[in-house]
């Protein structure tokens, strides 16, 4: 597919020229491929394409596959998509995952100041910001009807066996990096989780035919 210039920041549009989709295994693309179908089919039928990634605190896995997510369809040049995140309770955003972000070119800023703070994150100069912060799946921020329920950890895919609106529901489901908290590999671990996901939504985005 050939990518239409786009205005990401230059060091985002770096980390993604720099992803390999060759290390993603068979079975792990068997898992993604509803995903793929999912978006394909709205593509065809020139509908929204509305994706909530969920898990359970929506802190960390779910927010970085929301942030790359949007960049990847910006990148490709899928229009009409709006990607989300929720989780069964909300917490906040955990400063490691923004942090990660921030470390791959995002500009991050955080525009309130509490428990559970609202960030602005941007991919490009003309684009509007993605807002980051930890809510419930089904929060007024959120989307009611006519979306796909993404579930990225499996705690949050057991806990949930009916998310209300969803029209799919797909698990795609990563290992969560908050088993290194406070330890010296963190900053290492979240940034491989990170990778990982933006990899994985790098194929899913590039199967698209428009």
């Amino acid at each position: 597919m050939t990518i239409i210039k786009n205005n990401l920041f230059a060091e985002i549009e770096k980390t993604i020229t720099s992803l390999d989709p060759a290390t993603i295994s068979n079975e792990r693309k068997t898992v993604l491929q509803p995903l793929v179908d999912y978006i394909q089919n709205k593509v065809v039928d020139q509908e929204p394409i509305r994706i909530n990634f969920i898990c359970t605190h929506n802190s960390r896995r779910s927010h970085l596959s929301q942030v790359w997510a949007q960049t990847m369809a910006h990148y490709f040049q899928i229009k009409g998509v709006a990607c989300y995140s929720g989780g069964t309770e909300a917490t906040a955003l955990f400063p490691m995952a923004a942090n990660t972000l921030s470390n791959t070119g995002f500009k991050i800023e955080r525009i309130t100041e509490n428990d559970n703070p609202v960030y602005s994150i941007k991919y490009a100069d003309n684009e509007h910001p993605i807002l980051g912060f930890s809510k419930k799946l089904d929060d007024e921020f959120n989307p009611k009807s006519e979306f796909a329920a993404v579930m990225t950890c499996s705690q949050a895919d057991g806990g949930c066996p009916f998310i209300a609106g969803a029209e799919k529901r797909i698990p795609i489901t990563f290992e969560d990096p908050k088993a290194f908290d406070n330890t010296p590999q963190q900053e290492e671990k979240y940034k491989e989780r990170s990778i990982q996901i933006a990899t994985e939504l790098f194929y899913v985005f590039s199967q698209i035919n428009q």
